[in-house]
């Protein structure tokens, strides 16, 4: 059922005053209502879909272009459904070719319930990985203004792909980002910063949040620290699903392989299991 205008107005305001600070803050990434569910009774302050994740459970490749809007919005929308938090979407590229494809996706992602959503500059093809810094800031700028045309205050992430698609050119990152920032992005976003150094510089060099990923260098900081080096957001990405397929991925290679179940009876009950997705 879609959330009121009211209640999403709420969860807008929410949402734009934790990347006010002070420190830095941990989204969390579900796959599915449930797991929506599971994070919002323990603690976390916000949400964000991942698109590995759906990926992973619809059985298909990430960053491949295999998911379509339709199926990323229906999953998003399940998530807001399922939880009180504000919700931000992994909109990938925007589904599409022209900055006005991009904006009819913020425009998409708005009416499905969400608060906020990113924007990369990755085009999901082998040969040319990254788009070129005048056509990814010219879609940067569409779904800012498709954004600032909404009656909440929609939080747009604007992400450099380079480090993820084998280009780790540091420098082409920071400009990418400044040029993401003077188009109107709310929060910036590098996923895949080699180590505390490149998050530190990172951070120094823009003047808006800027949300790293959990895993690599960022693995090795506690969150007091990355909002030390100047981060404001912390998602966790496709590491709760890839966390929950390897447990799945042992467990059935044990049955499989010697045919005991050892790996299943450390597994929280199904009572549990029940109890904290419905008293979520």
């Amino acid at each position: 059922m879609p959330i009121s205008a009211a209640d999403q107005e709420r969860r807008a305001h929410a949402f734009a005053e934790l990347h006010q600070g002070p420190g830095a803050f941990v989204i969390a990434n579900p796959w599915d209502a449930g797991t929506a569910r599971v994070l919002t009774g323990l603690g976390f302050r916000a949400l964000a879909t991942t698109s590995g994740g759906l990926a992973f459970a619809l059985g298909r490749a990430d960053g491949a272009n295999l998911v379509t809007r339709e199926e990323t919005l229906a999953n998003a929308g399940d998530i807001v459904a399922a939880t009180t938090l504000p919700v931000s979407a992994d909109l990938e590229s925007g589904f599409g070719d022209r900055p006005e494809d991009v904006a009819e996706t913020i425009a998409l992602a708005a009416a499905a319930g969400l608060v906020g959503g990113s924007i990369e500059d990755a085009t999901g093809r082998l040969d040319d990985p990254i788009r070129d810094l005048a056509e990814a800031v010219e879609r940067v700028t569409a779904a800012v203004e498709a954004a600032r045309a909404l009656p909440f205050p929609f939080t747009l992430t604007a992400r450099a792909e380079n480090f993820l698609h084998g280009r780790p050119d540091l420098d082409d990152t920071i400009t990418r980002l400044r040029a993401y920032a003077a188009a109107g992005a709310d929060v910036l976003y590098a996923p895949g910063l080699p180590d505390a150094d490149a998050i530190r510089a990172v951070c120094a060099a823009v003047d808006k949040p800027v949300n790293v990923l959990a895993g690599g260098p960022a693995a090795r900081c506690s969150v007091t620290k990355l909002g030390e080096l100047g981060v404001r957001r912390i998602s966790l990405g496709s590491a709760l699903p890839r966390a929950a397929l390897t447990a799945a991925v042992l467990a059935a290679q044990e049955i499989a392989e010697s045919g005991t179940f050892t790996l299943t009876t450390g597994a929280m009950s199904y009572a549990q299991a029940e109890e904290l997705v419905e008293g979520a």
